[in-house]
């Protein structure tokens, strides 16, 4: 039995993460949905991420009913060169066109489907694809509201108030080797992860941490990089309002900079 297998791209992208969480540093992630956008809107949301120095894109969703992924791709790719990542809803949502792909293990669930089922389903199309994989550990957190997320993947999240489940949960991950933690309030969720589950999380892994859902305004951005966030993700708010690109770029900056001081 033969498959084919191509050379996976080198670790550029988690030697990024990993200098994120070494110097305390934070970037801002843009995620785009190819069922919410358009090509055209792409182009656009594109060339505004060039200007206001966003850091990656993240793309894919929990559905991807409007085949249009690659095209959304190929537009960013034209307008700007930040790199661009699989954020898969299913093994479906998986090109090689992207750099990378967060191998995404729902630890949060007790869903065996989604900690190794769907893995195992899509194993020969990411060894196919060649993209520069990273075990990633998500977790879901009480947004406040019920997520697609949630009900597609049949799985509670994590309550708001208890960071020390996340805590352990993190660890968890990082025991089994996960190469990154990505706490997640889910698209459109009414609270973000609580500051407080962010600090703790963060304090208590060696390795790399993404936060997103329900992240809104730019204080809140400024908030989660101060916070511990290495990787912060706004979609939702972005879709309703492309132009709060600029200040969120701008508040990840401020974090930054006043944690290098």
């Amino acid at each position: 039995m033969h498959f084919k297998v191509c050379p996976l791209k080198k670790q550029h992208l988690y030697q990024q993460f990993s200098h994120l969480k070494a110097t305390n540093k934070t970037a801002f992630v843009v995620l785009a949905d190819p069922d919410k956008i358009t090509v055209h809107g792409m182009t656009e949301l594109a060339e505004l991420c060039r200007q206001h120095g966003v850091d990656y894109l993240f793309i894919g969703g929990s559905l991807l009913m409007v085949h249009q992924m690659e095209a959304c791709i190929r537009a960013f790719r034209a307008a700007c060169n930040a790199p661009i990542l699989l954020f898969p809803g299913s093994p479906s949502q998986v090109t090689p066109l992207a750099d990378g792909l967060l191998y995404l293990s729902l630890i949060s669930s007790r869903n065996a489907d989604l900690l190794i089922g769907q893995h195992v389903i899509s194993a020969p199309a990411v060894k196919a694809s060649g993209l520069e994989v990273i075990s990633t550990g998500y977790m879901l957190i009480d947004g406040g509201i019920s997520t697609t997320v949630s009900y597609i993947s049949h799985s509670l999240p994590i309550p708001a108030h208890k960071p020390e489940i996340a805590v352990c949960t993190a660890w968890a991950a990082e025991l089994q080797g996960k190469h990154i933690i990505y706490m997640d309030a889910g698209s459109g969720a009414a609270q973000p992860v609580s500051l407080p589950m962010i600090k703790a999380v963060s304090q208590n892994i060696n390795i790399p941490l993404i936060v997103g859902g329900g992240i809104h305004t730019p204080e809140k951005m400024y908030e989660n990089a101060m916070a511990g966030a290495n990787l912060i993700v706004a979609g939702n708010a972005i879709e309703k309002d492309s132009s709060l690109i600029k200040e969120m770029a701008l508040a990840v900056k401020q974090a930054n900079d006043e944690r290098g001081a």
